[in-house]
């Protein structure tokens, strides 16, 4: 397989990632990481640069138009960025002195905990008293429905906060974005809607990853000619995911989410313990 080859089919496999992480707020970083570890075999570490730098694309290039039609709520966004920004610091220096099976591991049992938790079933803060923390920092909102504006209440901001921080280092460590933590939290923990949940966090992980991300090239663990690719790849598939995000039903992208985490998750375990990574 020559360079050209190569780049194309990581390309590819990009794109798919990007259209998945537009449709679940993963970020693309979910599916890259484990294809480059474990299809391409390159060194996790390196995969896991590759991937922030995409993170970053899809939170440009899905987040634009997810604000633009009104879904991705700003405030809760900014807000909860305080959190996992501090968090991403605190997970390069943890993933710098870790071993690359013991990330892999890691990595697979975070995947398998998020599908798990996305499968069940949650109540959504439209009906809910609104939390008084939540009113005072303005953070309940309303987005687009079949029927025009669908309003929703925010509760559990501590616990969502808390969360975040742990989403934070969970993309340091990683290289995913930490999508999958932040859509949890704020969909578990926050009750807002699904749809709300999976744009904000598409908002939220460019700022996440380029905490991470300048300290992973301070250490030399991103290549550009393995970057590139991955980059345009995931940009690309998450423009596609956005428009699909508009028109899809929310039963279906929780199932999509959790079938592709578990599948990788078991793999990635599998891989770490068996020191394949």
């Amino acid at each position: 397989m020559n360079v050209l080859e190569f780049s194309a089919l990581i390309g590819l496999g990009s794109l798919l990632a990007g259209f998945l992480g537009a449709l679940t707020g993963l970020g693309g970083g979910v599916v890259v990481v484990p294809m480059l570890a474990l299809l391409f075999h390159v060194d996790i570490r390196y995969a896991i640069g590759a991937s922030l730098v995409s993170v970053i694309a899809t939170s440009s290039g899905a987040a634009a138009a997810y604000v633009r039609e009104g879904y991705s709520n700003i405030r809760i966004g900014m807000f909860l960025e305080t959190a996992t920004t501090v968090g991403a610091l605190a997970g390069v220096g943890i993933a710098l002195y870790v071993s690359s099976n013991a990330i892999a591991i890691v990595f697979g049992v975070v995947l398998l905990c998020s599908a798990y938790l996305s499968s069940r079933h949650y109540v959504d803060g439209a009906h809910l008293p609104p939390s008084k923390l939540a009113q005072r920092l303005r953070l309940n909102g309303a987005y687009p429905g079949p029927n025009g504006k669908e309003s929703y209440n925010v509760t559990g901001v501590p616990a969502g906060y808390g969360l975040m921080f742990v989403a934070g280092a969970l993309s340091g460590l990683l290289g995913i974005g930490s999508g999958a933590v932040k859509v949890l939290a704020m969909d578990r923990a926050m009750k807002i809607p699904f749809k709300v949940s999976t744009t904000t966090s598409n908002f939220m992980i460019g700022v996440t990853a380029a905490a991470s991300a300048g300290l992973y090239l301070h250490r030399g663990y991103i290549a550009p000619g393995l970057a590139m690719p991955v980059m345009l790849g995931v940009l690309a598939g998450s423009l596609i995911g956005a428009r699909v995000l508009m028109r899809a039903r929310v039963k279906v992208l929780r199932y999509l989410f959790a079938t592709v985490i578990v599948v990788l998750g078991f793999e990635m375990i599998y891989k770490g313990i068996t020191g394949r990574i």
